[in-house]
């Protein structure tokens, strides 16, 4: 059984109008790819529909994972399959914890595979989260801080990364991680990915700028445009795109070839 990502003809449509017009992509687990294109090209809305969001309507294709089409699983089931979604704008929840959110959502994936379980036991999930606190550089106090409730842009990205960490997913999907960053949030956060990274982990990174990239290393990069891959390479594709925009890649769309 495949534990690469493998999507396939993908088109998906919001309020019927077709958004992704037959996306193809695989990411295997071991690697990082990244996702570059101009606003509207469909790139957060690929992100939504690996994750379930209900808004989009698949028309055409299927992701593989596990030897399952995950579209026909909901969003939870996604999850618990392994997949995770870092959200461009993470969601406040007042009067919860960062350390109790993370607690039951480990819980409820040690149910999903064994009903049985009681639940991680609470000395056992302390030694867990501070461990990847440590390995993450974050502060303590953060377990004892409400989710999002009055966290800077950085902060939020942090939670998303500590959760990623706690969990330990097997595909990441970073949507805009870069989003409102300055620099040193930035940084900070690329070297929380840069933490976990590793053979067991596959992570797609999905921006519109190139800047994330300077500290998130990608093995391949791909343009999105238009609702399809249209060229695919490595790391200095990146590169070539901040020094020369996405007009070279339109016009190479515009005369059909594409890579």
């Amino acid at each position: 059984m495949s534990d690469e990502l493998i999507i396939r003809n993908l088109r998906v449509s919001i309020e019927g109008k077709e958004i992704l017009k037959g996306v193809n992509l695989t990411l295997p687990k071991g690697e990082v790819h990244a996702i570059m294109g101009p606003n509207g090209t469909g790139k957060s809305t690929l992100a939504y529909t690996l994750m379930g969001h209900p808004a989009y309507e698949v028309t055409d294709g299927e992701v593989i994972f596990k030897g399952q089409n995950i579209l026909e699983l909901e969003p939870d089931e996604r999850s618990r399959l392994g997949i995770f979604l870092a959200f461009q704008y993470p969601v406040a929840i007042p009067g919860v914890t960062v350390a109790n959110f993370l607690r039951t959502a480990v819980n409820a994936r040690r149910r999903a595979q064994n009903p049985e379980d009681k639940g991680i036991p609470i000395p056992e999930f302390r030694k867990l989260l501070k461990a990847k606190m440590e390995l993450l550089k974050v502060d303590p106090s953060f377990a004892g801080r409400y989710l999002n409730d009055g966290f800077s842009g950085g902060e939020k990205k942090r939670a998303e990364i500590l959760q990623m960490a706690v969990l330990q997913p097997e595909i990441a999907i970073l949507d805009e991680t870069d989003s409102g960053l300055d620099i040193d949030a930035l940084r900070i956060v690329a070297e929380g990915v840069n933490a976990l990274r590793g053979e067991n982990l596959g992570v797609l990174v999905i921006t519109h700028y190139q800047r994330i990239l300077n500290y998130i290393r990608p093995d391949v990069v791909h343009v999105m445009m238009d609702g399809r891959i249209v060229e695919t390479g490595d790391a200095d594709l990146a590169l070539h795109l901040e020094e020369h925009g996405y007009d070279w890649v339109r016009e190479k769309v515009d005369n059909g070839t594409p890579a």
